[in-house]
Parts: structure tokens; sequence; C-alpha cells
């Protein structure tokens, strides 16, 4: 069964109807009716793609949730640890920017869809892999591989959790903002700091 007008496009209306309808409604508040209904698809063409909802949402994970392909050297600054992992925030935060609405999804799903946590597992792993060898080429000193996998967990905690809005209630006083500019900054610098501190670099 196919699309005779427009096989390639139905599919992505499906996914586009999906991410909208998940991140407004929830995954079990969003029927496959609902969804074919606004990607303007027979049901049946929905279940031709997705045989389950739970399908679609794969779908959407493997493809919008994902590390992109970094050279390590396009990131890394021999000496400068700091800017380096910084260069490496500014990456991702701008990815996280483009595809806001599935990583409301995403939030919203973590605790509760098993496939969400097998991709997020799998995303931060991706990460913490990129973030050790950038962290390694910036370095001048010996770090011990533990200190190195603890930073890199560490700043990919940071720079991939959810931001507070200062207009929301649950906001800090001030509307401290994690992903500012200025605390990306002094984080980077207190993890570098201890990454090279005696004690720490000498740790395998």
């Amino acid at each position: 069964m196919t699309d005779p007008e427009d096989p390639a496009g139905a599919r992505t209306r499906i996914l586009d109807a999906a991410t909208t309808l998940f991140a407004a409604h929830g995954f079990d508040g969003t029927s496959t009716a609902r969804i074919a209904r606004v990607a303007s698809v027979p049901k049946g063409l929905l279940f031709y793609y997705f045989p389950t909802k739970s399908d679609i949402l794969s779908a959407l994970l493997a493809e919008g949730l994902g590390v992109p392909a970094i050279d390590p050297t396009s990131l890394s600054v021999p000496g400068d640890p700091v800017r380096a992992l910084i260069n490496v925030g500014e990456r991702i935060l701008r990815n996280h920017a483009a595809s806001g609405v599935l990583r409301e999804i995403i939030w919203h799903e973590s605790h509760t869809r098993p496939e969400v946590g097998a991709a997020l597992t799998r995303y931060r792993q991706a990460l913490h892999a990129t973030i050790e060898q950038v962290l390694s080429a910036s370095l001048t000193a010996h770090v011990g591989s533990a200190a190195l996998r603890a930073a890199a967990a560490a700043w990919g905690a940071t720079i991939t959790a959810r931001p507070l809005d200062s207009g929301r209630p649950d906001a800090p006083p001030g509307g401290y903002l994690l992903h500012s500019a200025e605390s990306l900054r002094s984080i980077a610098e207190l993890l570098c700091a201890g990454l090279v501190a005696p004690h720490i670099s000498t740790l395998s």
C-alpha cells in the first residue's frame, strides 16, 4: 500500500503531526486516529508506515534524538579545555533549540516510556564519548580516565538539563538560567580546574 500522490510526504506529515500532538497531549493522550486526521492521511496509510503508535515514537526518537557526527578536532582547543567544553555546549544547545518540541516529548515521557529511556541512554553515552575526546585533545596535562569520564558526564548533564524559564513559577529567584553564557563558562572553569588539580590528574 502506498500513497500515490506523495508517499514520502505522507510519512513526514505523520511524524510532524505526532510530534505536535505528543508534545501537547502526551503519548497516552494522543490517538492514532487523531494523528492521521492532523496529518491528512488515511488511517490505513498511517498503519502502513507505523504498525503501532510506539513505532511512531521510536521513529521520532531515532531520527530526532542523536549526537551528530562531530569531529573532536573541530571543537578541541589545545591548552584551553574550558573553551573546548563551551564549543561542545554551544553545538549541542543549537541542536536542542532546533528540535524544541521533540525535547518536550522526551522530557515528558522519559520516565514512562521505556523506548524513550533507552534512546536517552544511547544519546548520553554517545555525547559523553564525544566530550571525553574533545577534553583529551584539549588538555595538556595527563588526566586519568576515571576523572575524564566523570567530567564528561558532568558536562553532558549540564548542557542537556532542562533549562528553567524565568517566567515559570518553578524558576529560582532572579530567573537564573543554567544555559546562559556566564553560567556555562563558570561550570566549565570549575570542571577543568578540578581535572588539572594534582590529586585528580594522577587518577586512572
